[in-house]
């Protein structure tokens, strides 16, 4: 799947993500963290969080182990009472990626991340 974003989309989602709550926002920082150490997509993390289908997404590579840990982690972050709003904020962007908002979230510069995207 092809997505393409417009710097304007993209920095309103910085400002969204900026917005959140510090402890929800660690929480989702950390998740997104996890998924790049274990080799994951974002669009697998992504789609775990809103409950969508990850068949597509899914690691090539899976340790049942290491996905217990991750899937649990995914979990303590959705018990959160301020998931909703992230969860919210993860809705109104889905369009741009959860590629793209995961590394706006780390630091990236909207800039960088304008034009088409590939989602594997």
């Amino acid at each position: 799947m092809v997505i393409v974003s417009s710097y304007k989309e993209l920095k309103n989602v910085q400002t969204a993500i900026e917005k959140l709550n510090a402890s929800i926002y660690q929480k989702f920082i950390n998740i997104v963290k996890l998924t790049r150490q274990f080799h994951y997509g974002y669009q697998y993390m992504g789609s775990l969080l809103m409950d969508e289908d990850s068949s597509h997404y899914e690691p090539a590579t899976q340790d049942e182990y290491v996905l217990s840990v991750y899937y649990g982690e995914i979990e303590k972050l959705k018990t959160d009472n301020k998931f909703r709003d992230l969860k919210q904020l993860l809705n109104n962007y889905k369009q741009l990626g959860y590629v793209n908002i995961s590394k706006l979230a780390l630091g990236e510069n909207p800039q960088a991340l304008v034009g088409p995207t590939l989602i594997r």
